[in-house]
């Protein structure tokens, strides 16, 4: 937790209520965001985004697997992350572990939608392979390397970036022989044809913070220590919220809770061209090199 003095306290507090931070941003404006891709060649897609002084790399990394019983149509998708010792002294520890395993049930819940699977967005009929049978699991790791406030949608925007950088090997599927005993398919994966995945159904996450009496987006970490409250939302390119999660100890006024979204989703118009400029530029780089 960042400690300040109260002087400290009523300047950030002060500044906000008049829609003028301490870096002179908004209430609805991000810190410079840049993307970098292709940055760890062994995984099946990567990347690092940097939004301020929050920095955060994700892998992405698909294998084979068998389809869970209660979604056959569909493949599986694991959300890990790590939050490095030297980001933030209070990730030393036991308060690393608590905050990851804390990132990764909100990205879950941001990203893959209810326990159903239903209004995912990550589209996981497309990693099917054979219905029942086989199908692509995709293990997504994150790592914080330094953090200053906002790391959900940086992770986000890193997931995002890594999926549109993944290609999923070309699977060719040999009937099962009608003898075999677990009538389970035989399948050739290419090591010469991938499939770029496909990113326009997946979201970004906009969190709203609540400090004083407004909110804000893009907090950071001396913002966040004020806060009272925070509503993350993650909208897609059509428009559609994809998941929500909310952390803080404050509640939400429900008839607040429409504007919130109103105010996310003009926000995320904005924040999803900038990621999609930069993602773009990021290929463009690591095709020339």
């Amino acid at each position: 937790m960042v400690e300040l003095s109260r002087g400290e306290k009523n300047f950030i507090r002060g500044g906000i209520a008049q829609d003028l931070r301490c870096d002179g941003r908004s209430r609805l404006s991000y810190r410079p965001i840049h993307v970098d891709t292709g940055v760890i060649p062994q995984a099946d897609g990567s990347a690092r985004v940097r939004i301020g002084g929050t920095y955060v790399i994700v892998s992405v990394k698909a294998e084979l697997g068998k389809p869970s019983s209660s979604q056959t149509d569909k493949g599986k998708v694991s959300i890990h992350i790590d939050c490095s010792a030297t980001a933030a002294p209070i990730f030393q520890g036991k308060g690393g572990e608590a905050l990851s395993t804390e990132l990764a049930a909100d990205l879950q819940r941001c990203l893959l939608g209810g326990k159903s699977g239903a209004g995912a967005g990550i589209d996981l009929s497309s990693l099917s392979i054979v219905e029942g049978k086989v199908c692509w699991d995709l293990y997504i790791d994150g790592l914080v390397i330094s953090a200053d406030g906002n790391l959900l949608d940086a992770l986000g925007a890193a997931i995002k970036a890594a999926l549109s950088n993944t290609g999923i090997p070309k699977v060719n599927v040999i009937a099962a022989d009608p003898k075999s005993v677990n009538d389970q398919p035989e399948v050739d994966v290419s090591d010469e044809e991938f499939l770029q995945f496909n990113t326009s159904s997946v979201p970004v996450i906009i969190t709203l913070t609540k400090v004083g009496k407004h909110y804000i987006v893009d907090a950071n970490l001396e913002e966040e220590s004020q806060m009272s409250s925070a509503m993350s939302i993650s909208i897609n390119r059509k428009g559609h919220i994809c998941g929500l999660t909310k952390r803080g100890g404050a509640g939400v006024d429900p008839s607040l809770l429409f504007d919130m979204i109103s105010v996310a989703m003009l926000v995320s118009e904005k924040f999803m061209n900038k990621l999609d400029s930069e993602i773009a530029a990021a290929e463009a780089r690591e095709g020339e090199s």
